[in-house]
């Protein structure tokens, strides 16, 4: 369990859809929060998922929760069951799923090593479940020990939870990638980190994680991006494994997902059989790949030689490292074939340029556009683009291009299929390769071919881009510094050393000065993460409060909460939402573990002044020790009054009005010593105090521990 704070969405004892009642917080997420609740009707047991209030007004995140709802069509013992998505009076949007009482399987990894015998048990009791998934096209991608309960502790009753960044593989339908990497790099399958994902890769997860519970500790990642992708690339060591447990290992953690389990079934008939070679039949038995890489299959074969192409050949040997022959045309007989003397076949109109434009881009369906020689050269590209779920748009047309041309560019082709995004221009027999790839080797193999010479009487130019598989959070950063007009924005989820994943999301919190600004950082964004989703979850500020954050000491936050609450009627405004006429009632929680030290409230107003809640004149105290007084634990102090309510001297109580409306920002600055040596004005400009915080923050290194803030908005009814 984990001890409720203040500024939690619940707490115990809270009655959600007159329904269930909060018992406990089981967990805190990025995003979300987990509480146990029981039904005041029927006494059942439930786990309640909730967005944290900054995330449940934002369709980015909703979609997340929406995507876990989705999963309840599944039905097996092995997978939670989710009920339905609901939202809050106040907005907080929260998802109800079964309550799994017992262990994760992460905390069985702390423990120590698991028996082969209950790993056994686990696999198939997981593997049924995920056949089930499977069944409906629905692949997890985020196995790992911390999403495999085992119920009562016992093996035999595993459940399998959080099915929130799960891929519906059915066509059309889209991936939704939750708050990490889909697929965590010590369980992930190897062609998840190129973005690969299909039934064969829950089936790697599964392995890896019943190896690192065998072992009793988790998989070495690599401390560098290349570490983890070589790390990736090589067969997981399983030679301290019994059998049947290591073949059955051996055969789910193949590298190459060919030679893997092709299915929970052949998982399931393995360890039906008790491990056994007639576990599998003839055509189920896992083999070698092939040592060269199959041509792809396409719709029309290749034609036969014809007069107008004597040899439809490049004249070097299939594949990427062959070396290529060049087609001279010499004097007179290159002036009679431009001519067409030598074309017995049909006539097609003359075109100038002679132009074919190919293309497989990023985020871009792929595309064949321009001239073509024959029909031919027109159904081979139509094959290749279907097989990219692309389309073609090319002519029939005759012009000055050399006899082996569509030879040629299909060559090129296959050549090039090898990179991750590329390019093909061609003019005549002048083309152009641009492209990109992860893979250094390719990037340099292909550049060094294609620098030299071409296929057959094809030349030209090719540039080729390096890219990684992991983006780096510094190149995020720098992209924050530049557009931060407002206060920082911050990375919400820090990939850490190896940075982002090819699927991880990446989530910015903050503060902005405009929508042109949001605009602007958004773009940016896009533009360095690769094709990445980027959430920007940044409340727009006034032009005052913009020009106070740059102003402002940096300092932590802390554990100190600001709460708003309803002058006339006591209750809890959650969203800090007023409107004209109401009385904003707020109070700042001391929790448990401050003792000492001052405590400075103030109200940065969009009118572009201060007011100073605490200290003041008339309450000149404002020590944590004389703020608490006798009271140990969380201790609530009032800083503005509801106007009915007795108050003391000092004490400020206000009404919303029309005169300004708009953002303003409570500030609750601890520090060490008192903030200030003389006591500031109850009112002053918003600049001149943030300078003077500035300087003072400057002159006593050390003197403020923390800096805590929450936005009050005041609007027309």
């Amino acid at each position: 369990m984990t001890d409720p704070r203040p500024g939690d969405a619940f707490q115990p004892g809270d009655v959600l859809n007159n329904t269930y009642r909060i018992e406990a917080l089981l967990g805190r997420g990025g995003t979300s929060d987990v509480y146990r609740a029981r039904s005041e009707i029927s006494g059942r047991l439930v786990a309640i998922k909730v967005l944290k209030s900054e995330f449940s007004g934002n369709d980015d995140y909703l979609v997340l929760m929406t995507r876990e709802e989705e999963i309840r069509e599944i039905r097996h013992d092995a997978i939670v069951r989710y009920s339905e998505n609901h939202r809050t009076a106040e907005g907080l949007v929260y998802l109800l799923m079964d309550f799994i009482d017992g262990p994760g399987l992460d905390k069985k990894l702390k423990e120590g090593p698991m028996a082969a015998e209950d790993l056994l048990v686990l696999c198939k009791r997981v593997g049924e479940g995920l056949k089930a998934a499977h069944d409906r096209s629905i692949v997890h991608r985020d196995l790992s020990p911390d999403n495999i309960i085992l119920r009562d502790g016992d093996p035999a009753q595993a459940v399998v939870i959080d099915f929130g960044i799960a891929k519906d593989t059915n066509p059309g339908a889209e991936t939704i990638v939750g708050n990490e990497f889909a697929g965590k790099y010590a369980y992930a399958a190897p062609e998840q980190l190129s973005g690969n994902t299909d039934a064969r890769s829950d089936i790697y997860s599964l392995g890896a994680l019943l190896l690192a519970n065998f072992r009793g500790k988790s998989p070495e990642v690599g401390a560098n991006p290349m570490e983890v992708v070589q790390k990736k690339n090589d067969p997981l060591d399983t030679s301290d494994v019994p059998e049947p447990l290591k073949t059955l290992l051996d055969r789910m953690t193949a590298p190459d997902p060919a030679q893997r389990f092709q299915s929970m079934s052949e998982v399931l008939a393995f360890l039906d059989s008790g491990g056994t070679e007639e576990a599998l039949g003839d055509e189920t038995i896992i083999v070698a790949p092939p040592k060269a890489k199959p041509q792809p299959t396409t719709a029309v074969p290749d034609p036969a030689p014809s007069a107008k192409t004597p040899a439809k050949s490049t004249g070097r040997p299939t594949g990427l490292i062959a070396a290529a022959a060049a087609v001279v045309l010499i004097g007179g007989a290159a002036a009679a074939f431009f001519a067409g003397v030598f074309d017995s076949g049909p006539r097609f109109p003359a075109v100038s340029p002679y132009t074919l434009d190919i293309e497989n881009l990023e985020d871009l369906p792929a595309m064949a556009s321009g001239f073509v020689p024959d029909p031919e050269m027109q159904n081979a590209l139509v094959n290749r683009m279907s097989a990219l779920g692309g389309d073609v748009d090319v002519t029939l047309a005759t012009g000055r291009i050399a006899p082996s041309w569509d030879a040629d560019v299909l060559q090129v082709l296959e050549d090039i299929s090898v990179l991750d995004h590329w390019q093909l221009s061609l003019d005549g027999n002048l083309g152009t390769i641009t492209g990109s790839t992860s893979d250094a080797d390719v990037a340099s193999t292909l550049t060094a071919l294609y620098s030299e010479t071409w296929p057959g009487a094809l030349s030209g130019s090719i540039e080729i881009a390096l890219t990684s598989l992991f983006l780096e959070a510094a190149a995020v950063e720098q992209v924050l510094e530049q557009f931060a007009d407002c206060g920082p924005l911050i990375q919400v989820n820090d990939p850490g050393p190896v940075g982002y994943g090819p699927e991880d999301p990446v989530l910015i919190k903050g503060t902005l000065s405009g929508d042109a600004s949001r605009a602007g950082l958004q773009d940016a964004l896009d533009d360095t993460t690769d094709g990445r989703t980027v959430v920007i979850d940044a409340e727009i500020m006034n032009p005052t409060l913009c020009l106070v954050e740059n102003f402002l000491p940096e300092a932590p936050s802390s554990e100190i909460g600001i709460t708003f609450r309803d002058g006339a009627t006591g209750q809890e405004n959650t969203t800090g939402d007023f409107r004209v006429g109401e009385n904003p009632v707020i109070d700042v929680i001391i929790p448990d573990s401050v003792y000492t030290g001052y405590l400075s409230v103030s109200v940065l107003d969009v009118s572009g002044n201060v007011f100073h809640l605490l200290p003041n004149i008339g309450r000149a105290d404002n020590s944590v020790n004389t703020l608490r007084g006798s009271e140990i634990g969380a201790v609530p102090v009032r800083v503005a009054y509801s106007l009915d309510e007795e108050r003391p001297e000092g004490g400020i109580a206000f009404a919303v009005d029309g005169s300004s409306l708009g953002k303003s920002k409570i500030l609750v600055i601890h520090s060490e010593a008192p903030l200030f040596r003389q006591m500031r004005p109850t009112t002053e400009s918003a600049v001149g105090y943030a300078e003077a915080l500035s300087l003072r923050a400057e002159e006593g290194q050390g003197l403020i521990r923390s800096l805590d803030s929450r936005i009050l908005t005041t609007s027309q009814p």
